[in-house]
């Protein structure tokens, strides 16, 4: 049974309260790194750190009157602070506040994010050498193709989520950048050192020219990113979601014992998880989109990116941690028909073996064109007929020329493959990686 989903600590990093603590704590460095050089007197620093604060509440009021979120909490912070205040906030324009306290945010949210990814990466690996041996049909074109095993499918999965971590982890590192340096960002009225000593207590990176914001390219290339893991989520949704159809029924998604599928047909069993997966990662490549349109700012800086910053940072990231934690219970409830798989690797009665027939009569010295053109021969055949294809081969005057029965034997052998899917799992060394 898939739980109700919860994220309270999703939820607080993107709270006003913890907004509010991450502003204050850009301020704080700021005035300890302008009291690194004598510009703050130690006893004022002193009664700033130990008295700064804040009250939603009260700069809820305050910007009522002024309009102004940045200017409402300095106020506030001032009438904890009293006199000392005036070097709060010294040479700073908001966007300095604004990009640093962002640039924590999201490092917490993206954090947060790589540890259920690799989660979901350890729960993979463990369903594919589950079934690293267990052979199903694959389909292209979602036509039978040829014998692979339900392992490989969840090892190229495992792959595809190394690859998510990586992106992530570079994501990460794109967006944990500061800056203070002032509006239009020339240091004006605030030393170049300042900015150092914040990104150093804050471990950001200064970024190296920043205009009044730390430019947007850093944000649309972390929400590109979660709109590519978005992506493969949704390649895995919607493999389960083929795969569960009544007339395949081979993999299913988890069914509590009092779920229910539909208001009208008792019978439904609903791949309504994946389908939900489905669904939110479209609003992932939403995001991206607005993302990539607030690069572009007028001259040093608008605020035309602000608005829609504040909806799709905080629900991108919230969104994919929901579909992460949301696909773990799905590939750990997962149910595998066996008995099914098996069934179906069997409807084109062996003709999912076709290549290795063509390949046989090559091997006896006939040409391509006519091994191909007799073994599709007796596969349509076989086909129209209502017949496996074994017999139609059997029956086709030319290839039983070259082919005795003892050759079709180990053609038909499904199991044959299996060694090579031991060499891939090797390869991409998933026993090591899961302590198997």
């Amino acid at each position: 049974m898939i739980e109700r989903y919860t994220l309270p600590e999703m939820a607080r990093i993107w709270s006003l309260e913890n907004q509010y603590r991450t502003w204050l704590q850009v301020e704080i460095a700021a005035c300890q790194a302008w009291a690194d050089f004598g510009a703050i007197p130690p006893a004022s620093l002193d009664n700033i750190q130990k008295k700064a604060g804040f009250e939603p509440e009260r700069i809820a009021q305050i910007e009522a009157d002024v309009h102004h979120d940045v200017i409402a909490f300095l106020t506030n912070v001032g009438e904890h602070v009293g006199k000392d205040a005036r070097f709060v906030h010294m040479g700073m324009t908001s966007s300095d506040v604004l990009d640093c306290s962002l640039a924590l945010r999201l490092i917490e949210a993206g954090t947060l994010l790589l540890d259920e990814l690799r989660l979901l990466s350890k729960s993979v690996g463990r369903k594919a050498l589950e079934y690293r041996h267990t052979v199903m049909v694959g389909r292209t074109h979602g036509i039978h193709a040829q014998p692979i095993t339900v392992g490989l499918k969840f090892a190229g999965w495992y792959c595809e989520l190394q690859r998510d971590i990586r992106r992530l982890e570079d994501g990460i590192k794109e967006i944990s950048v500061g800056k203070i340096s002032g509006a239009v960002g020339t240091y004006a009225y605030v030393d170049p050192r300042v900015e150092e000593g914040v990104c150093q207590r804050l471990a950001l990176t200064a970024e190296s020219v920043s205009t009044q914001v730390v430019p947007r390219d850093r944000h649309a290339a972390f929400l590109n990113v979660l709109a590519v893991i978005g992506a493969s989520l949704e390649r895995f949704a919607v493999e389960i979601r083929h795969l569960q159809r009544t007339e395949v029924s081979e993999v299913l998604e988890p069914f509590g014992s009092k779920q229910k599928g539909s208001s009208a047909m008792p019978h439904k069993r609903n791949p309504i998880l994946c389908e939900r997966v489905s669904g939110m990662a479209r609003l992932l490549r939403g995001y991206a989109i607005a993302g990539l349109e607030n690069v572009a700012l007028w001259h040093e800086r608008d605020i035309s990116h602000s608005s829609a910053e504040r909806v799709i940072l905080p629900d991108a990231t919230i969104v994919l941690h929901y579909m992460l934690v949301t696909f773990r219970k799905i590939v750990d409830g997962l149910e595998v028909r066996q008995e099914k798989i098996a069934e179906n690797l069997e409807l084109t009665g062996g003709g999912i073996h076709s290549q290795g027939v063509m390949l046989a009569l090559e091997g006896k010295g006939v040409s391509t064109e006519d091994a191909y053109r007799w073994v599709q021969q007796a596969a349509m055949e076989a086909e129209h007929q209502h017949r496996t294809f074994w017999d139609a081969i059997q029956d086709h005057q030319e290839i039983r020329k070259y082919l005795e029965p003892a050759d079709l034997d180990g053609i038909s052998r499904s199991d044959s493959l299996l060694a090579t899917v031991d060499q891939i799992f090797k390869r991409i060394g998933l026993d090591s990686a899961l302590g198997s």
